[in-house]
């Protein structure tokens, strides 16, 4: 009777343990009808002036052209003993309207970057921006382009 009970009780444990899926899928990070769209007209704006100890963002490629999928990394650097504010990143796909990517690459932001495994990428050029505030307040932003073949 006992064992009944057991066995009862765990296929009901094994019945709510929901089925292992695989740890990150494929992440769009630009849609094919977003690649479509117009280039940006007009100059990007950039505050490079003097010297600066906000944040600095660089774009680590794995080799230029990429190819899609790619592993889409970006380091965070601060200064002066600050933290970077994850939550403060701003991601944009710099287009005609711009395109918000943020809710895209949040689950993939830490302190020291971004890190994305596989990254679905339409082929063409985009200009990338990433914003991002330390927390002393200063802001590090940076422009990259990415160049994906078919």
């Amino acid at each position: 009777m006992r064992a009944r009970r057991l066995g009862f009780l765990l296929i009901c444990v094994a019945s709510v343990i929901p089925v292992a899926l695989p740890a990150y899928a494929a992440v769009v990070l630009i849609t094919e009808e977003e690649s479509k769209l117009p280039p940006l007209k007009g100059a990007v704006a950039a505050d490079r002036r003097g010297i600066t100890r906000g944040p600095k963002i660089e774009f680590i490629a794995d080799s230029e052209p990429s190819h899609s999928p790619m592993h889409f990394q970006l380091k965070f650097v601060s200064y002066g003993g600050a933290k970077i504010d994850s939550d403060s990143i701003k991601f944009t796909y710099l287009k005609t309207p711009s395109v918000d990517l943020t809710d895209r690459v949040r689950p993939f932001v830490q302190a020291t970057g971004i890190d994305i495994p596989d990254t679905q990428l339409p082929a063409g050029d985009h200009m990338l921006r990433v914003d991002i505030k330390d927390s002393d307040g200063r802001v590090g932003s940076t422009i990259f382009f990415l160049k994906v073949t078919p």
